[in-house]
């Protein structure tokens, strides 16, 4: 027997390479199926639930007015074909009748009991060092194109916008912005839990 604690034996020198590479193997599994956060349409059921309801038949894409919700590409894993928003480059326009969540043939999206009012896909944030308010020029484009209203964005009494808790994150203020890039941007509500 060696006592020489630095040593391995054969034993141990196979033990450890076989945990390296069942560590190596849980990453890369863990990728393609732990899900990424992705913007959902309105009245999305929590990301692992939507996941799991979605049949991924593309009915709530073809009923967006406006052609924000895309299924997602091959590369998103098990979310794959699943619909997303990319509040960022398309708004959702928050219709009143939310036909995507009228189209969907599962309970993966359903109309929320008082509407899409009730809504929250995402979560806004705005870049002070970005926005032209906070360098004292007029502006408030956001606030004027909010669908929802002061409940989900204002301006306080220096004319710099204040996201409230109303705020559905649909985009329409990402979009109307005028700076390049937008001084808002948007977190999808799975990546706060």
């Amino acid at each position: 027997m060696n006592d020489d604690p630095d040593r391995l034996d054969r034993r141990g020198f196979f033990a450890q390479g076989l945990q390296r590479a069942l560590r190596e193997a849980v990453g890369a599994f863990s990728e393609r199926i732990a899900p990424v956060p992705h913007v959902r349409p309105p009245g999305a059921l929590p990301e692992p639930a939507f996941v799991a309801a979605c049949t991924r038949c593309g009915a709530c894409t073809t009923a967006c007015p406006v052609h924000a919700i895309r299924p997602l590409p091959s590369s998103a894993g098990l979310a794959a074909g699943t619909p997303a928003l990319e509040v960022d480059v398309t708004a959702c326009i928050m219709c009143e009748t939310m036909p995507c969540a009228q189209a969907c043939p599962t309970p993966a999206l359903e109309v929320p009991p008082w509407g899409w009012r009730d809504v929250r896909m995402a979560e806004l944030m705005v870049d002070q060092g970005r926005c032209i308010t906070w360098r004292d020029v007029e502006c408030g484009i956001c606030v004027r194109v909010c669908p929802v209203g002061e409940d989900a964005l204002r301006l306080d009494d220096r004319g710099r916008p204040l996201i409230g808790a109303a705020c559905t994150g649909c985009g329409q203020c990402i979009a109307a912005c005028v700076t390049t890039p937008s001084s808002l941007t948007a977190t999808p509500m799975e990546m706060l839990s």
